[in-house]
């Protein structure tokens, strides 16, 4: 059971994997780091902006702190000349309690001033890294934005992309389609002309001696009639009922076609 489940973890991890891959696109990862790196320079730029403020605070106090020891000092010597020992040694005892803050304070000026420098220079070297990762970017981008255009064009031109395979299999089951319909109408012709076919259109009609025969018989008639059209135009009741008999003239034997128009 235990190989079962890991063999099943396996393969979803496999398949798990190769559908994120075909779901990646480098662009939108590449964008996502430089996103990843901006976010960070500004965390480096908000750091210093905030040693920055907390060395410029410090610089006000040490300011105002420095004011105040010249001014003990000051009252201590105008305290000392109107004879006043006394105050004059609280006010220097008090400048001297301040000149310790002071010099604690220069202290934390000064690691807060080397901090800013080393945050500030960070943020210099962050800030060129970021600008040639971004033209970096840009260049892989555009590079594989024309691979792509480049690999469709040419699957287009050799027929193997996804499209064009769907297109040229409708046109070989069109060619397959019309290659068996024609062979089967060549079969369909081939069998008729044998007779081994009945043509079902053909039935009740006459055969090919007979139709010859009503063509001969036809044609006849209408030469019998041009023949007696010519003798009328001709003139004289005997050429036309030569023309119809068909007899020779002054043989006096008329034919049965005479006969036939006298009894008309």
């Amino acid at each position: 059971m235990s190989g079962v489940m890991k063999r099943m973890g396996m393969i979803f991890r496999a398949k798990a994997n190769k559908a994120l891959d075909r779901a990646e696109d480098p662009r939108e990862t590449l964008d996502y780091s430089y996103q990843k790196q901006l976010e960070l320079l500004q965390k480096v730029r908000r750091g210093v902006a905030d040693v920055a403020t907390s060395r410029k605070r410090l610089e006000l106090q040490l300011n105002q702190l420095q004011g105040q020891s010249a001014k003990l000092e000051d009252q201590g010597r105008k305290a000392l000349a109107l004879g006043r020992e006394d105050l004059a040694r609280e006010a220097l005892s008090r400048r001297a309690s301040l000149q310790q803050q002071v010099s604690d304070l220069e202290v934390q000026h000064q690691t807060l001033q080397g901090e800013e420098e080393k945050l500030t220079l960070a943020a210099q070297r962050l800030q060129a890294k970021v600008d040639a990762f971004r033209t970096k970017k840009e260049t892989i981008k555009a590079t594989y934005t024309a691979a792509q255009a480049q690999t469709r064009i040419a699957e287009s031109f050799s027929g193997i992309s996804e499209e064009m395979s769907d297109v040229g299999l409708a046109i070989q089951r069109a060619e397959d389609k019309t290659a068996q319909l024609q062979a089967r109408a060549g079969a369909i012709d081939e069998l008729l002309a044998s007779g081994a076919l009945d043509d079902q259109s053909r039935l009740g009609s006459k055969d090919d001696i007979q139709a010859e025969l009503d063509r001969l018989s036809g044609g006849t008639d209408v030469e019998l009639e041009l023949q007696r059209m010519k003798a009328e135009l001709a003139g004289g009741p005997s050429a036309q009922q030569q023309a119809i008999e068909g007899g020779a003239p002054g043989t006096g034997q008329p034919s049965q076609t005479q006969h036939r128009f006298d009894k008309q």
